[in-house]
Formats: C-alpha cells, sequence, structure tokens
C-alpha cells in the first residue's frame, strides 16, 4: 500500500473514547506536506480499521456549489484544502483533472470541498473569499484559479486586493456582492466553524481526504488515488 488508511472517529461529547489502537494516518512522503494529518480511529485484533461513527461531513446537497460530481455517486470524496496550502495547490494542479475526468465524469466519484484557515489570518481570508464565490456559483472557478496561480513552494500571498482579482479572473457576476461578502461577519463566522469542525474530526494538516470509510493525507500521486478511490468503490459494490 502506498498510502495508510484510518478512519475517522467522531468525537463523542461527553463520552470517553475507548480506543484500541491510534492510527498515524500519514508520514512525510515525496510531494506531501511535512505536516502530515493524522485522525484517531479504532482498530481491530486484524489490524484493519473499522468506521467509530457517521461521516456526517459528508452533504450530498444536489445544490451544493461546492461540490462536483453526481450527487448520488456510489461514493464522495471530501477533501479539506486551504487556498494558500501548496501541496493542495499541487493536487489542485496535478492530480484533481485526471481525477475528474476518470471518476467523476463517469458518475463513480463525488468531490465535496470543504475550505479551511490552517496558514494565518490570509487562509481565513481566502476561505471567506471562497465563500464569497461560491454564494455566486463560482466556488470551483475561483479554487482553481487561485491554485493554478499558486507558487511551486511556500504559501502564496492573498491580500483583499488579490482575492479581488481573482474574482474578476473568473467572471463572478456580481463584484459588488462579493466585495460586501468580504466583510460579512456572518460569512466569517462560517469560515471558522468549517475550520474548527476540520479540527475536531482530527484533520490537522491539508490537502485531507476521506472516501467511504478510509483516510489519505497529503498531494499523492495520481496512483495512489486511483488505489484509494478503487477500495472505497469495491466496498460499496
Amino acid at each position: 500500500m502506498k498510502y495508510r488508511r484510518a478512519t475517522i472517529w467522531n468525537w463523542i461529547l461527553g463520552a470517553v473514547a475507548v480506543f484500541l489502537g491510534i492510527v498515524v494516518l500519514a508520514q512525510t512522503l515525496p510531494g506531501q506536506s511535512s505536516t502530515a494529518g493524522t485522525t484517531e480511529a479504532v482498530q481491530s485484533a486484524d489490524g484493519t480499521q473499522t468506521a467509530g461513527g457517521d461521516m456526517d461531513f459528508v452533504r450530498r446537497d444536489v445544490d451544493d456549489p461546492k461540490a462536483i460530481g453526481d450527487v448520488d455517486a456510489p461514493v464522495v470524496m471530501t477533501e479539506w484544502i486551504d487556498l494558500r496550502c501548496p501541496f493542495c495547490a499541487s493536487f489542485s494542479r496535478d492530480s484533481l483533472p485526471t481525477l475528474i475526468e476518470e471518476y467523476v465524469d463517469t458518475g463513480r466519484v463525488r468531490i465535496e470541498f470543504t475550505d479551511v484557515a490552517y496558514f494565518g489570518e490570509q487562509s481565513e481570508d481566502g476561505s471567506v473569499a471562497l465563500q464569497a464565490a461560491a454564494n455566486q456559483n463560482k466556488y470551483m472557478e475561483y479554487v482553481t484559479a487561485v491554485f493554478d496561480a499558486a507558487p511551486d513552494s511556500g504559501h502564496p500571498d492573498l491580500t483583499r486586493e488579490v482575492l479581488i482579482d481573482f474574482a474578476e479572473q473568473v467572471d463572478v457576476p456580481d463584484m459588488e456582492k462579493f466585495t460586501a461578502d468580504l466583510d460579512d461577519p456572518q460569512i466569517r463566522a462560517q469560515a471558522e466553524a468549517e475550520t474548527r469542525n476540520a479540527q475536531q474530526l482530527g484533520v490537522t494538516a491539508v490537502p485531507f481526504f476521506v472516501a467511504g470509510q478510509a483516510a489519505l493525507s497529503g498531494a499523492q500521486p495520481v496512483a495512489t488515488f486511483r488505489e484509494y478511490l478503487d477500495e472505497a468503490l469495491a466496498a460499496v459494490e
């Protein structure tokens, strides 16, 4: 296996979680963040990982602007992203187009995105801008534009002016509304909540993926994602 599988253990308020094992989800690999994500999982005596709870972050909303693919696809892959994450940008440029062609366009996998802020205030500003773009059905175009322009290493400088420039680049219909949304405290509160929710799930680094009952961390090669998604599909057949 080129990756380590893990399952999401949902935090249960007020309960004491009894773990049979804690799985380190991913170590530093070529092309992957040096702060690879970890999550908690239950491991049985034979070494397999079993789900610790419902995957209630899966949305399956037909009108979701932060998703691509058939709402009834057999498998939903959730990706947590940060607009300032160089490895998220690498995945978007190098792997995502192939996965869309082979899995999304064929109706087998739906991809749902959740944006978080792990790299400072500008990451949170980026998450707010993503919601502003989503409000005008330009989420995917905005994500793609930012990641296509990202440097190969380091974190891009996402000032307010830059965020507005990207909105103009992807032809956001109502720029006045977009700039107003950048200052909307409710949208910022939503961005902050998404980050807290991800941290509570054990998403400590991005990009982070969950498909079916297994998790994957880092900008892995396309071949790794093929194996990962094929296993998720096989599990529901």
